[in-house]
């Protein structure tokens, strides 16, 4: 097995550093913040954001990007998205040639709309790229509870040697070579778990989710064919399954989100509560503008912005959707 930098060391990188390092890898746990690159050299377990699962002895936590990256055959990126340019243009002039970069960021580039395998290929031009995304939750894969995602990458080979990296007893890795239609579905869904989340909040039941769930898929899949991505991704584990797990259950913080926002905190008060990145708040501005600039129909996603970003009441969002016209289901 390979020696892997995963950079980023939350919830998620550590995670995946952990899956790796039992499947083998020499992985470097790169962290941009020294103080807590020190603490889990000490506790050997990231108290902070993983509390519980201790780092395999193949996870070297690093605080010195350059010592992380320095002869590996792999990186997997981990950071939020208003962060991912950035950790790539530090990673470029310190990366050897050839060394492919793979992320399991979700989200849009902040600002500029792009999707993250656009702002790669700017930054890293000529590498293969990958990307990660599927119904996960950090917890349960540093558990070793049962996990399925889906690999898209630029070249198929990449993308089967990555999987198989991460395929173990009881996460399975699947491959794709839409990036297109696995990084919307990845990302479009925390907008919809903001959704599901207030009119969960404000006690809409399970009615309400399932539509919710439904139509929000909808959406979802109008927008990435806007973009060139596949139908099939769609109803697939980085559509459907991830879409399906964020809305529903407590541990993705865009519900928590929602559910925040229904009782009447503020954006800042819940982020403070949830005390982590919350993708779907800035992705709901950035889908929102694209889905208008390309003409896609994005109801409930227009609700939610308005909720972030608008000032509207999260009832008042909801009245909105309910009040909208009669009209056929697949049209």
């Amino acid at each position: 097995m390979p020696t892997i930098a995963v950079l980023g060391a939350g919830s998620w990188g550590t995670a995946l550093a952990v899956l790796l390092a039992r499947n083998g890898a020499d992985v470097r746990l790169w962290g941009h913040l020294a103080e807590d690159v020190e603490r889990l050299q000490a506790d050997r377990e990231n108290r902070q954001f993983l509390p519980g699962v201790p780092l395999p002895p193949r996870v070297r936590p690093e605080a010195d990007l350059e010592l992380a990256l320095a002869g590996v055959a792999d990186v997997l990126v981990v950071v939020p998205s208003h962060a991912f340019r950035s950790v790539l243009e530090a990673v470029a002039p310190r990366l050897a040639r050839g060394v492919p970069v793979a992320w399991a960021t979700k989200g849009f580039e902040p600002q500029t709309g792009r999707l993250l395998h656009e702002v790669a290929a700017t930054v890293l031009p000529g590498r293969n790229l990958a990307v990660l995304s599927g119904p996960s939750f950090a917890g349960e894969v540093a558990h070793g509870l049962p996990t399925a995602i889906t690999i898209a990458a630029t070249q198929p080979a990449y993308g089967e040697r990555l999987a198989a990296y991460l395929h173990g007893e009881a996460f399975r890795a699947y491959t794709s070579t839409d990036l297109v239609g696995v990084q919307v579905g990845g990302a479009a869904k925390n907008v919809m778990a903001i959704a599901a989340g207030i009119a969960d909040g404000l006690g809409f039941g399970a009615n309400s989710r399932a539509a919710l769930i439904t139509r929000g898929l909808a959406e979802i899949t109008r927008l990435g064919l806007a973009l060139g991505g596949r139908p099939e991704t769609f109803m697939g584990l980085a559509g459907l399954g991830d879409l399906a797990l964020t809305c529903t259950d407590d541990q993705s913080r865009n519900r928590r989100m929602g559910l925040a926002l229904a009782r009447g905190l503020s954006i800042d008060a819940a982020r403070a509560e949830i005390g982590q990145e919350v993708e779907g708040v800035a992705t709901a501005r950035e889908v929102w503008h694209k889905s208008r600039a390309l003409g896609v129909e994005m109801p409930i996603t227009e609700q939610t912005y308005k909720v972030l970003y608008e000032g509207l009441a999260p009832l008042a969002a909801v009245q909105a959707l309910l009040g909208r016209r009669q009209r056929a289901e697949l049209d």
